[in-house]
């Protein structure tokens, strides 16, 4: 079975850019834990499309930015 957005995978929100792009870190069956840039959603995995290339730059750039300031895992 094939699981869409799995862990570690950029993702944005199919309705709305309110929560930034973001990466999935977590799976709990339909639902997907995500740290979006702006906050950490739970998400139905139905509810994300996978980020362009512009947006996946964007989370990337973000994280590496938190773990050089703020160090630890993001």
């Amino acid at each position: 079975m094939h699981t869409p957005h799995g862990p570690g995978a950029f993702v944005a929100h199919t309705g709305t850019d309110v929560y930034g792009p973001g990466k999935v870190i977590g799976v709990d069956g339909v639902h997907r834990r995500v740290r979006f840039t702006r906050f950490v959603a739970t998400i139905r995995a139905d509810d994300l499309r996978d980020a362009s290339p512009a947006e996946a730059r964007e989370v990337r750039a973000w994280l590496r930015d938190r773990r050089e300031r703020f160090g630890g895992s993001w």
